[in-house]
């Protein structure tokens, strides 16, 4: 099962190099890690993804607690925070492809399906830009694959989550939603929140690889 993970870490030397090493110690593979700054200074923000048993989540947050470096650390599921990836692909385009010179409007049209950018256009070589869950990035990926062209590199961030704003049931009944049941987030208030107090995530399947 996968878990994510936000931490906030004190911004010095070494420090990626301890969580990376907890992990190992608690031999718990991480799927993706992605660091940068927060709105604390001298404060970085961490997005950790990982592949761990259902109950282990509770010994993974009291075992980052433990670094002296942390400051915070928050699990967040997928009803209570927007998930996002950044994708870059490079995709073999030209006369000498085997598409041949249609391929560049034929990989327009599947940005566009997809809600891609076209960021870089090359001779040979057409590059695309996608922001979305996980599974949108890989089916986009698929498609192309499958297409019959040719994927020269394929670079993305890992996953960022952030938890949403608490929204009051009176305004969740007028968008006429439903979402499970979540924890506080440190951020202003807490304690357990009504089934109806979560706003569920814009896309349906933004972990579908998760379940």
């Amino acid at each position: 099962m996968l878990h994510t993970f936000v931490a906030l870490v004190e911004d010095r030397p070494g420090v990626l190099t301890r969580v990376a090493s907890l992990f190992r110690r608690l031999n718990i593979n991480i799927v993706s890690l992605t660091v940068g700054e927060s709105e604390r200074p001298d404060t970085s923000r961490m997005t950790i993804v990982c592949d761990a048993h259902e109950h282990a989540a509770h010994r993974i947050r009291a075992s980052l607690y433990k670094l002296e470096t942390t400051v915070h650390v928050d699990e967040v599921d997928r009803a209570a925070a927007v998930v996002r990836e950044l994708c870059l692909i490079k995709i073999a385009v030209g006369p000498d492809t085997p598409n041949g010179p249609p391929s560049r409007s034929q990989i327009f049209e599947l940005a566009n399906v997809f809600k891609a950018r076209v960021v870089d256009l090359a001779p040979e070589s057409i590059m695309l830009e996608m922001t979305g869950s996980s599974s949108k990035i890989e089916g986009l990926v698929q498609v192309i694959t499958e297409s019959g062209y040719t994927i020269l590199e394929v670079s993305r961030t890992g996953r960022m989550a952030m938890r949403r704003g608490h929204h009051t049931s009176r305004v969740l009944s007028a968008l006429g939603t439903k979402a499970a049941a979540t924890t506080g987030n440190g951020s202003g208030y807490s304690g357990k929140l009504e089934a109806d107090e979560i706003l569920p995530n814009e896309f349906e399947n933004v972990h579908e690889e998760e379940t």
